[in-house]
């Protein structure tokens, strides 16, 4: 395993790192997170990312039974949550409760995290989406303050604009606040547009750092969605057919029929061929990668060793590929 600065900081974290994403709570128990998040840990992962409404909480509480079981050194390993959309049901009678990064949101949000993993404080800690009710300027000085507090150690941004993270940058700046550090954008072989055009000025001017989710497009990337939606994927859960549209798509299908051939000649899987381009980009820190399987998981890992073998002319080959369904949707 290699690590790689997050952004301008001094934390290095691994290439691969491993999230709860869909799986905890939803297709894995506690029993089998052990086993996947161990496997991981051998493998020379040191970050694991989660985020409170990941299975409703029920994530986060996995996941801290998990490093209480496994009793590593706080020290090797990295942890992360995430907020804004809250655990509230219902609609207007929670209106600080969901949906927001509003100052109280957040102060009692990241004491609950704590508490559901049993944990001090995380090391990483997000702000899932951007919050056009709550000037960003409130919610820098509660970012701020949680890191202040040694509640979260750095603290970034999740699917916000360049110009929103510069901002928050900015107001941080100019008041000598704990600027944001980091941002966790959807990356894949399909899905480039902010990374490589919108965000760009970001990595030189602020030292911004990537910690990418959805590396295999949500599985499209394996090429299991080729002939249909298999029986227990996560494209078949309660509250996830969204993904169905876009996974069925049988034009991107036809781009993953031919980027198999190219994994074949790498000597590689199409996951270990979509996750090591990934890395090719040296403005991502990590990769998320994530598995209900330790095999799932292993072959993941193995995504280091096709690396190397991405050379300019094997890129350009996927680049021709995937050009006519690069940010489709």
């Amino acid at each position: 395993m290699n690590y790689r600065r997050l952004g301008h900081s001094g934390l290095k974290v691994s290439e691969l790192s491993f999230g709860s994403w869909v799986t905890y709570g939803n297709q894995v128990d506690t029993r089998a997170a052990r086993e996947l998040m161990a496997a991981a840990f051998d493998a020379g992962v040191n970050f694991f990312d989660n985020a409170e409404i990941y299975a409703r909480g029920q994530s986060e509480e996995i996941m801290g039974a998990v490093l209480k079981e496994l009793n590593w050194p706080r020290l090797k390993y990295i942890v992360s949550t995430k907020f804004y959309w809250g655990l509230a049901t219902g609609k207007g009678e929670f209106p600080n409760q969901r949906n927001t990064l509003n100052r109280k949101y957040l102060r009692q949000a990241i004491d609950a995290s704590l508490k559901r993993m049993q944990l001090d404080y995380v090391d990483l800690v997000f702000c899932h989406r951007p919050d056009p009710d709550t000037p960003i300027e409130e919610t820098v000085w509660a970012m701020h303050d949680m890191v202040e507090r040694g509640q979260a150690l750095y603290w970034g941004t999740s699917e916000w604009t360049a110009e929103d993270i510069r901002a928050a940058w900015d107001i941080a700046d100019h008041r000598n606040l704990h600027k944001p550090v980091m941002e966790q954008p959807q990356y894949n072989l399909l899905h480039r547009k902010r990374v490589e055009r919108e965000y760009q000025p970001l990595f030189k001017d602020i030292g911004l750092g990537l910690t990418i989710w959805s590396p295999l497009a949500s599985g499209l990337l394996t090429g299991k969605y080729r002939n249909g939606i298999p029986a227990g994927s996560r494209a078949t859960l309660e509250g996830y057919a969204f993904l169905r549209e876009s996974l069925t798509d049988p034009v991107k299908n036809n781009v993953v029929a031919e980027l198999e051939s190219v994994a074949h000649d790498l000597g590689a899987t199409l996951s270990q061929l979509a996750l090591a381009w990934c890395l090719v980009n040296k403005n991502v820190s990590t990769v998320i990668t994530g598995a209900t399987r330790v095999e799932q998981l292993n072959e993941n890992m193995k995504a280091l060793e096709v690396l190397p073998k991405l050379t300019p002319e094997v890129l350009s080959k996927v680049d021709a590929i995937v050009r006519s369904s690069v940010d489709r949707d």
